[in-house]
């Protein structure tokens, strides 16, 4: 409870990055007052749930804010995120906060992006930034500013580009949008085509997420049906 305390006294001077300082602070405390004052043990834990929420409400909000318009729909869709992920009363310690600041605050998306970038794998700032593409989608629409906003969000978390276009054709309908999903062009050959999905599925099989997290576990299987998906359209297509 300390370093909820400690992170909402963070937010409240200096913002999301304070509260995230303030929460790993009072998580410190709290080991101490325990009887673990370990500094090993006191490490962030990548796959603690609360940290990652912090951080993913400050980035949704740079989405939401992305094109000058707060819309109802992707407000509630992050309300809603997090309350079938993490259950009501956790998701409303927050959420009172985040509905307050939304409308006034500029986050500096390098730092919010650093946590993941030092604390995370790389698997799990691919969720991170299918969670921000299904926030911008909210609306039906992912318009172009939204869309520059996710794509600077991904480069400060040490993404691929390849990663981008991928998770990108997941929400925007285009002209090959299947080979999109796979990394691949529209001229590669049927072995080419077997040899990106089996790479794909390497990539985004929810397995290979080193997370308990519910939230992003439940992205990795909406990602790895996209890339399943695209293959058999793919197949469909070619008669493979």
């Amino acid at each position: 409870m300390i370093k909820w305390f400690a992170a909402f006294l963070g937010y409240y001077f200096f913002r999301f990055p304070g509260a995230l300082l303030g929460f790993f602070i009072g998580g410190i405390i709290e080991k101490i007052n325990n009887g673990n004052n370990s500094l090993f043990q006191t490490k962030i834990s990548t796959r603690d749930p609360r940290i990652l929420q912090l951080n993913l409400l400050a980035l949704s909000a740079t989405v939401i804010k992305a094109d000058g318009q707060i819309k109802s729909q992707e407000l509630q869709f992050v309300r809603n995120f997090f309350i079938t992920n993490y259950g009501k009363d956790q998701a409303s310690l927050i959420f009172d906060t985040f509905n307050a600041e939304i409308k006034k605050e500029v986050q500096n998306i390098n730092e919010l992006a650093r946590i993941f970038v030092y604390k995370t794998p790389y698997e799990t700032r691919l969720q991170v930034l299918h969670f921000l593409f299904g926030v911008a989608n909210a609306d039906g629409v992912i318009s172009k500013s939204e869309l520059i906003k996710i794509d600077q969000i991904a480069s400060a978390l040490g993404l691929r580009h390849s990663d981008f276009e991928s998770i990108k054709a997941m929400f925007i309908q285009e002209t090959d949008r299947a080979y999109k999903i796979l990394e691949i062009s529209s001229n590669a050959t049927n072995d080419e085509v077997k040899k990106a999905y089996r790479e794909m599925v390497k990539k985004y099989h929810p397995d290979k997420l080193r997370s308990k997290d519910p939230a992003l576990i439940k992205g990795a299987k909406e990602k790895f049906q996209e890339v399943q998906k695209a293959y058999e359209e793919i197949q469909k297509a070619r008669a493979i």
